[in-house]
């Protein structure tokens, strides 16, 4: 019997999971750690302690519970959170914390400086993405503005799958779904580095080689092996995102699949016939040649439950606190008795892509609970996913919708989506998530697995359906949400530019 092991780094923890030849899951295994933040609008990993530690603690869990000896480990696939900017030196080591996706608006003004540079149209024209908080090239920018004795340093510029990849393989190389995320110096359509509208921002060696994610690219070295417990010799792939991987342990594979993962954020990909460009959201290609996708993102979700729960509602954290609070805010009506929330707690990503966005509690009053806080939070990260899914669907109307993430284990959240974006979600046996993907990704790489085999290991086993007497509430409420931003978008920036002032 072989094996394959995947492990994925995401904001607040780590997971690992083997699978045997058959797609069965054979160990699991979990590993939490903190998303630093350092100051407003900023999100950072430390790369040793965050990433490689959890992979080694991870690898050799799982090889411990399971019993597997570590030469029937066929193949290895990583993924993690991303994108990410990470400078490491010629030695590979990080020369600073890795600056994090979306989540981290620290670059909006090299947003603005770079638009005026390269032009935004022609930014749009070659890489199919409008320059956001979720690319990297404005945060290499940052760097060489702000940290002119690291960028001075820097030998190259890696996210977190890469990374990983290269403490395994020695191997520099990033995958093109990765890659796209690096806009502007990845070109859609010719699916390369665009040397040209990268010069400006960093030299384009600082850029690792290009592949697949299911493709192979190095063998585990002895360092690693020594480190991890696996054996040497054993194929890596090149692995990819966490959002991505986690997109293939629900079979998001077919034109028109579409995943909703629930997780520190709410993100999106549909797999589209053709490259489909939408300044509102985020094009790429996707995980296999000749194929592709549309993304989108919120900036946070989960990470505004757990705002809630620590910094308003001073509670442990702990699962049973998470389970209390939802059991509350299902005792609140649909509507949370007149609140609405919008969850731009850190900016917000899609469709409005406004680092300068800001959260919003609208409607109190003295008869308000904590139950009605926390049920309006969550329906106002449901009137977020529905604004996405409304902008997705008029380039291509998703077909199949799959749910996946922690945040499949609250009913209320999952309920409250389907309600507010009327839409009706398949939940599958597992929902490891990312780590079983990156698995999946192996055995596809080493010819074990095909992309259709999740469909036999991984069946659906439950459907979210919408339920029809919420909808009046929610339609109305729905049309405030939209209408609130609007309205106070101008106010937001101006305190953004208020604070930003000050410091």
């Amino acid at each position: 019997m072989r094996f394959l092991l995947g492990i994925d780094v995401g904001s607040y923890s780590s997971k690992g999971v083997l699978l045997d030849e058959t797609g069965t899951i054979v160990a699991t295994a979990q590993r939490r750690h903190e998303m630093r933040v350092p100051g407003p609008g900023r999100a950072e990993h430390d790369a040793e302690a965050d990433w490689w530690a959890a992979f080694c603690e991870l690898s050799r869990a799982l090889l411990a519970e399971s019993g597997v000896l570590p030469e029937t480990i066929a193949a290895i696939g990583c993924s993690g959170i991303g994108p990410c900017m990470l400078p490491v030196d010629a030695a590979g080591r990080p020369l600073r914390p890795a600056v994090l996706y979306g989540v981290d608006t620290r670059a909006r003004q090299e947003i603005d400086e770079l638009n005026a540079e390269l032009g935004a149209a022609a930014i749009f024209a070659r890489c199919g993405n409008a320059l956001t908080t979720q690319s990297v090239g404005p945060k290499i920018r940052w760097l060489a503005r702000h940290e002119p004795d690291v960028f001075a340093r820097t030998h190259k510029i890696v996210t977190c799958s890469t990374y990983l990849t290269h403490r395994l393989t020695g191997c520099w190389v990033i995958d093109h779904y990765t890659a796209s995320c690096f806009t502007p110096c990845y070109d859609l359509y010719e699916r390369r580095w665009n040397p040209e509208m990268t010069r400006p921002i960093c030299p384009p060696e600082w850029l690792p080689e290009l592949a697949w994610s299911s493709d192979v690219i190095g063998t585990v070295s002895a360092a690693a092996a020594t480190e991890t417990g696996l054996a040497v010799g054993t194929p890596v792939v090149a692995g990819t995102v966490d959002a991505a991987s986690e997109a293939l342990s629900v079979g998001v594979c077919r034109p028109g699949d579409l995943m909703i993962m629930y997780g520190t954020t709410v993100f999106f990909i549909e797999v589209v016939p053709a490259a489909q460009a939408d300044p509102r959201t985020w094009a790429g290609p996707y995980l296999f040649p000749n194929t592709w996708s549309v993304m989108g993102g919120l900036a946070t979700s989960g990470a505004l439950t757990q705002w809630w729960r620590s910094k308003i509602f001073d509670l442990p954290d702990t699962d049973a606190v998470f389970a209390d609070l939802a059991s509350a805010a299902e005792r609140s009506p649909p509507g949370a008795n007149g609140l609405i929330v919008l969850p731009f707690f850190s900016g917000e990503r899609t469709p409005v892509n406004d680092p300068t966005a800001r959260g919003m509690v609208f409607g109190l009053t003295l008869a308000h609970t904590r139950a009605d806080l926390y049920r309006a939070t969550i329906e106002g990260i449901g009137h977020a996913v529905r604004h996405n899914l409304d902008t997705f669907a008029e380039a291509c109307r998703a077909k199949a919708v799959y749910a996946v993430g922690g945040g499949v284990q609250n009913a209320m959240w999952m309920q409250a989506v389907s309600d507010i974006g009327g839409v009706s979600q398949r939940v599958r046996r597992h929902t490891t998530g990312a780590a079983l993907g990156s698995a999946f990704l192996a055995g596809i790489g080493v010819g074990l697995m095909a992309r259709d085999d999740v469909d036999r290991i991984n069946p659906v086993v439950r459907t979210v359906v919408p339920q029809a007497f919420n909808k009046a509430v929610y339609d109305r409420d729905h049309a405030i949400y939209l209408d609130l931003y609007t309205q106070t978008k101008g106010y937001m920036r101006a305190l953004w530019e208020g604070s930003t002032a000050q410091t």
